[in-house]
C-alpha cells in the first residue's frame, strides 16, 4: 500500500505511515459488518483483526520513527517484532495470572466488573513500558480470562457486563468517528482544490489497492498451506476462489487505522513539520468511509453469490441443551442424596428434569427452541418447600455448568453457542436466587 501511495505522489516515509495504518483490518468493524458471514469465517477474521493490530503498531512505530529522522538496521526491525509479539504474548499471559488471583474470591458484580475493566489497562499500559505489543498483550490477557470465565465471574456480573460492554464499544467508536471528522475538516483547510482532487484520487486506488492486495496474499497463503500441508483435514478446510473473494471483502478497516491516522507526530526531530501529515489523515478516513458505506452493503451480496456452507449453529445448540439436561437428570439422585429432600420435592424435581430432557430430545430431533429455559412452576409445592426446591435446583446448576465447559473445551460446540446456553443458565439462576445484577 505504501507504494502505491508513493506512485500517487506521497513521500515514501509519509506512505510508511499510510501502510501501516491502513494494514489491519478492524475487530470491531468486522464484528459489527460481519455477521452474515458462516461463524468460521466469521471467527478466523476477528482473530486475524486482533491479530494484525499488533503488526501493524509495529510497522507504525518503525515508519513513523523513519519518517522523524531516525534510522534502522534488519537487525533492529527484527528485534523491535520479536520482542513485540514475544513481550505482548508474556505480558498478557502474567496478567491474566494475576487477574486469576485476584478474581477468584470476588462474588459481588460490581467487583468483579472493575477487575475485568481494569485488566486490559493494565496489560496494554505494561506492555508498553517494555516497549512491547500492547495491543497483543490484551488480545492474549483477554483469551485466558475468557477461557476462565466461569470461574472468575458470577451469573449476576455476566449479565451486567453484556449489558455495559457493548454500550461502552458503541460510544468509544462513535466518539473515534467524530475525532478523525473534526481532523479530516481541519486538515481539508490547508489544501489546495487540486490537492483535494489528487486525494480523492488516491483514496479510491488506494481502496481498490487493499482489496486486490488482500485477495491475492490470501490466495499465495491457501497456495502455500496447500503445499506444506497435505493432511486429509487440511483438504477439507481448503477454500475455493469464491470464499477467498468473500475474505477480501470482508477485511473492514476502521477504528484502529483511524486511531493510528489520529497519532502521527506532527513534526519531526529537528523541528520541521511532518511531509504530508494531512494527506495520511485524509486517505485514511476516506478509505474507511469506503470500507464501511461500500464494502459492508456489498458483503451480504457477496456471501450469496459464493454460496458458502451453511452453519449447523441449530445443531450444535439442541446437542448442548441435550447434553446439559441429561447431566441434569443423571446427577439428580447424586444431588438429592447430598443435600436431603422431601417427597413432594423429590417428585417435582424428577418431573422437571425429565420434562427437560424429553423437550431436549424432541428438539434434537428437529423441534424449535423456544427462548430461555421456562422455570417449572415451582408455586405447585408447599410454600415450606420453597427454599429446599430452589436450593436443589441451584446445586443441580454447578453440573449444567460443568457439562457446558466440558462441550466448549473439547470444541464440541462453538463459543457463540456456549455463550447463549451460558446466558439461559445465567437467566434461570438469577430467577431462582432474585438477585438483580445491577444492584
Amino acid at each position: 500500500m505504501a507504494g502505491i501511495a508513493s506512485a500517487l505522489g506521497m513521500p515514501w516515509p509519509s506512505a510508511l505511515i499510510l501502510g501501516a495504518a491502513l494494514a489491519p483490518p478492524d475487530a470491531t468493524a468486522v464484528a459489527a459488518l460481519g455477521r452474515t458471514l458462516p461463524r468460521r469465517d466469521f471467527q478466523i477474521l476477528k482473530a486475524e483483526s486482533l491479530t494484525n493490530d499488533g503488526t501493524a503498531l509495529v510497522v507504525y512505530a518503525l515508519a513513523v520513527g523513519v519518517a522523524v529522522g531516525g534510522h534502522y538496521t534488519a537487525l533492529d526491525v527484527t528485534g523491535r517484532v520479536l520482542l513485540s509479539y514475544l513481550g505482548g504474548v508474556a505480558v498478557g499471559a502474567a496478567v491474566a495470572g494475576v487477574a486469576d488471583l485476584v478474581m477468584r474470591p470476588l462474588r459481588e458484580a460490581p467487583a468483579i466488573n472493575l477487575a475485568l475493566l481494569l485488566v486490559p489497562f493494565v496489560a496494554y499500559l505494561l506492555a508498553e513500558q517494555v516497549e512491547a505489543s500492547g495491543v497483543l498483550a490484551v488480545v492474549v490477557a483477554g483469551l485466558i480470562i475468557a477461557f476462565h470465565t466461569n470461574r472468575l465471574s458470577t451469573a449476576a456480573s455476566r449479565r451486567q457486563t453484556e449489558s455495559a460492554w457493548p454500550l461502552g464499544s458503541y460510544v468509544l467508536n462513535g466518539t473515534l468517528f467524530v475525532l478523525i471528522g473534526l481532523e479530516v475538516q481541519a486538515v481539508a483547510r490547508y489544501l489546495q482544490p487540486t490537492d483535494v482532487a489528487r486525494l480523492l484520487l488516491t483514496v479510491v486506488v488506494v481502496w481498490l489497492g487493499l482489496l486486490v492486495i488482500r485477495f491475492a496474499f490470501i490466495t499465495t497463503s491457501v497456495m502455500l498451506i496447500r503445499l506444506l500441508d497435505r493432511r486429509p483435514s487440511q483438504r477439507l478446510r481448503r477454500r475455493t476462489y469464491r470464499s477467498r473473494v468473500v475474505s477480501a471483502v470482508a477485511g473492514f478497516r476502521g477504528a484502529v487505522s483511524l486511531a493510528i491516522a489520529l497519532s502521527v507526530p506532527v513534526t519531526m526531530n529537528d523541528g520541521q513539520p511532518l511531509a504530508a501529515r494531512e494527506e495520511i489523515i485524509f486517505v485514511t478516513a476516506g478509505v474507511v468511509v469506503l470500507t464501511l458505506l461500500v464494502q459492508g452493503p456489498l458483503l451480504p451480496v457477496v456471501v450469496r453469490w459464493a454460496r458458502l456452507p451453511q452453519d449447523d449453529a441449530g445443531g450444535e445448540l439442541r446437542l448442548a441443551e441435550y447434553a446439559i439436561a441429561a447431566t441434569a437428570v443423571a446427577a439428580l439422585p447424586t444431588v438429592i442424596a447430598t443435600h436431603g429432600a422431601s417427597e413432594a420435592v423429590r417428585a417435582r424435581l424428577a418431573h422437571d428434569y425429565q420434562h427437560q430432557l424429553h423437550q431436549a430430545s424432541g428438539e434434537q430431533d428437529g423441534g424449535a427452541l423456544d427462548g430461555a429455559e421456562v422455570l417449572p412452576g415451582a408455586h405447585q409445592l408447599p410454600l415450606e418447600h420453597d427454599e429446599e426446591y430452589t436450593r436443589l435446583r441451584l446445586a443441580l446448576m454447578e453440573h449444567k455448568r460443568e457439562e457446558l465447559n466440558r462441550l466448549r473445551h473439547s470444541g464440541t460446540i462453538d463459543d457463540s453457542v456456549a455463550l447463549r446456553v451460558q446466558t439461559r443458565l445465567d437467566i434461570e439462576e438469577l430467577r431462582l436466587t432474585g438477585i438483580d445484577p445491577l444492584d
